[in-house]
């Protein structure tokens, strides 16, 4: 059991760009340690805060299959709402996060109802900076925390970026670190409400279209809504 960090300090007045801690997950390589996870304040809404993990917590697939499917289907969404959902968070913490009606998961996609869910393309261009962050949107390119970037047993693997534009690295600690390439949860190239396809944050922070879902080298940042009222 963990402490709950916002029911020991609210942050009823966070605004958009304030870090703030809540839940925990590994972040060392061996995956021993619960840390507690950093989150990017979005939005504040009279004390409801949506949030985004600053960093890209884990390496997983968008679906275990080369297939078409949809946003409500698909594996990924399952894990967050199941397995990550779990293991992040106290029982005291899951009573702040609401139920987010989800839309723009892709044309014709279903909407759904989701407690943690990965940033839609319209959100993503709402929220985050592309050119490095500013007063009050946050910089959308991030890198991998430490249990992120390290093998699974599945084969999934973070890619770091390790090429020369020096735009797409991130000094943290004095130390260099190439950015990573994360998903969100609207899917292109659409045919009768599903695809293979999902778009994904690549180089240059630019939004992508041609992620398949059986990718095992992209990261996942949640996003969730918290309560404070």
């Amino acid at each position: 059991m963990h402490d709950n960090n916002l029911a020991a300090a609210p942050h009823w007045d966070a605004k958009p760009g304030d870090t703030i801690l809540f839940g925990v997950y590994p972040q060392t390589a061996d995956g021993e340690d619960r840390t507690p996870i950093r989150w990017l304040v979005l939005q504040n809404l009279d004390g409801e805060l949506f949030v985004l993990s600053e960093k890209i917590v884990d390496c997983r697939r968008y679906h275990g299959k080369h297939v078409d499917i949809t946003w409500r289907e698909c594996d990924l969404r399952r894990w967050l709402n199941e397995t990550f959902y779990n293991a992040a968070f106290n029982t005291a913490e899951q009573e702040l996060i609401r139920t987010t009606r989800c839309t723009d998961n892709g044309e014709g996609s279903p909407d759904t109802e989701d407690r943690v869910f990965l940033l839609s393309v319209t959100e993503i261009k709402a929220f985050t900076d592309a050119q490095g962050g500013s007063d009050n949107v946050v910089r959308r390119r991030t890198i991998g925390a430490e249990f992120a970037r390290a093998p699974k047993p599945d084969g999934c693997r973070l890619y770091v970026y390790d090429k020369g534009v020096e735009k797409d690295y991130i000094i943290e600690d004095g130390e260099k670190f190439g950015c990573s390439w994360w998903w969100t949860r609207t899917q292109l190239q659409i045919q009768d409400g599903r695809s293979s396809r999902v778009a994904f944050i690549g180089a240059r922070s630019n939004i992508k279209s041609y992620g398949r879902v059986d990718l095992a080298y992209y990261g996942v940042r949640p996003a969730a809504k918290l309560d404070l009222r």
